[in-house]
């Protein structure tokens, strides 16, 4: 394993870009903040990085205390990555970073990837309250937990078990969202965003 690189400063925003400021690092907290995923999986999600680079910043945050590797019982028997509580703590900086660099996104680019999950992170600064929440896009359907003080807070696939609300948006929609163009209850009130059930969330962007 390399030594650790160290900007060698008395600061705490120097020691915490010694852990997180590598490329490619909090991308992997991104993906890791969807609970276990296997190393296929992370590598699949993150177009354009090596396997190498990967390995390496996986093998990284072990060290480091953000993550750790586990084997599943049978019939999985397989490795997965997830995150350390201290790893789950870098969801409030991803989420300052992401409302920063709003304006930076600008229109879809045609060489730009896109997954349906990535839309979480600021769907989930858009939703004020707690609860677990289905989201269908053009690029898939993923679901989200507003409010989780613990665990996983977003993951691919309908929600596992009765959703407190259920989102359906566009593409464009979600894309103004991301940009920090329009906010959820406004969308919704424009008709961008059609709300179903009949947990507290639901209710309050149906009444926003």
């Amino acid at each position: 394993m390399s030594p650790r690189r160290s900007y060698d400063q008395y600061c705490s925003a120097a020691r915490a870009l010694d852990a997180v400021g590598d490329r490619w690092t909090l991308l992997i907290v991104r993906e890791l903040l969807a609970g276990p995923r296997r190393y296929t999986d992370l590598h699949a999600d993150l177009p354009g990085v090596s396997t190498d680079v990967l390995a390496s910043r996986l093998k990284d945050m072990e060290r480091d205390g953000l993550a750790t590797r586990r084997r599943l019982p049978p019939p999985g028997a397989v490795s997965v990555y997830e995150l350390t509580a201290r790893g789950r703590g870098l969801l409030p900086v991803l989420q300052a970073l992401g409302r920063w660099g709003e304006d930076r996104l600008g229109e879809r680019r045609p060489t730009d990837a896109v997954r349906a999950h990535w839309f979480a992170l600021p769907l989930l600064r858009a939703l004020d309250g707690e609860g677990l929440v289905e989201v269908r896009l053009e690029e898939g359907v993923f679901h989200l937990r507003a409010g989780a003080p613990d665990g996983p807070v977003y993951g691919d696939g309908p929600a596992p078990g009765e959703a407190d609300a259920r989102l359906v948006l566009d593409a464009e929609t979600c894309e103004a969202l991301a940009r920090g163009e329009t906010d959820l209850p406004a969308a919704v009130r424009a008709g961008r965003v059609t709300v179903t059930g009949e947990g507290a969330l639901a209710k309050t962007l149906r009444e926003g």
